[in-house]
């Protein structure tokens, strides 16, 4: 479900569970993850990836309608991913192997840096499609990593956004042909590496504070 693996200064967190949704067990096994990321000294960056077509479709929406009693605090765990990847204390990249949807999108979002695959990579974010809204720790990161404009496009309308176009909206930084995409992210969290952790971290965590303050708040408006 989870793999970890360290290349040289470069973690490799690798999703490999179908779609990636979030099952609870996939969200311990991530937190595991990254306790472990957290917990190794030197130099340290951090990339995650997918595997065939998905990065993530985020949600486990077949969970959560058997689990309805388990909504809010289920919310409450996916936001708490998202800040937790905000608080690493290291540079993080996301390798945009396929498809990155919905919290799968946003999980991208909560990294630093991403490259997506060029010809079958995609972000969108279809909850007006699914008739869902926003938490507003989800909304609060997609503003706060997003310009206005690409924001209000992709929340209202539910783009689908292909690699170059993801790339012209700032959304990822890199695109790169399916073979190269994991290599190519590696190779920019190895040149972000030697950056000291703690100050990563400090400096992250301020330039989102109300980010981490929205998606460590309540699950729903209030």
């Amino acid at each position: 479900m989870i793999e970890l693996k360290r290349e040289g200064d470069v973690f490799v967190l690798r999703m490999d569970a179908g779609e990636n949704r979030f099952h609870p067990d996939f969200l311990a096994a991530a937190n595991d993850a990254l306790a472990e990321v957290e917990a190794a000294g030197g130099p340290k960056a951090l990339v995650t990836t997918g595997a065939g077509k998905f990065y993530s479709n985020g949600l486990d929406l077949e969970w959560l309608g058997a689990h309805q009693e388990e909504f809010v605090p289920y919310l409450e765990s996916v936001n708490a991913l998202y800040a937790r990847f905000l608080e690493l204390p290291a540079p993080t990249v996301a390798a945009v192997n396929g498809h990155a949807f919905a919290g799968g999108a946003m999980l991208a979002l909560a990294q630093d840096f991403a490259v997506m695959r060029g010809d079958r990579g995609y972000f969108c974010l279809p909850e007006v499609d699914l008739g869902m809204s926003f938490t507003p720790g989800m909304n609060a990161l997609i503003r706060g990593r997003l310009t206005p404009p690409v924001a209000h496009e992709a929340m209202l309308t539910g783009r689908r956004y292909a690699a170059e176009q993801a790339r012209e909206a700032g959304i990822v930084q890199r695109t790169a042909e399916e073979a190269g995409v994991l290599p190519a992210a590696i190779e920019l969290a190895a040149s972000l590496a030697g950056k000291n952790g703690k100050t990563v971290k400090a400096i992250r965590v301020e330039l989102y504070k109300p980010v981490i303050a929205a998606l460590r708040g309540p699950a729903l408006p209030e």
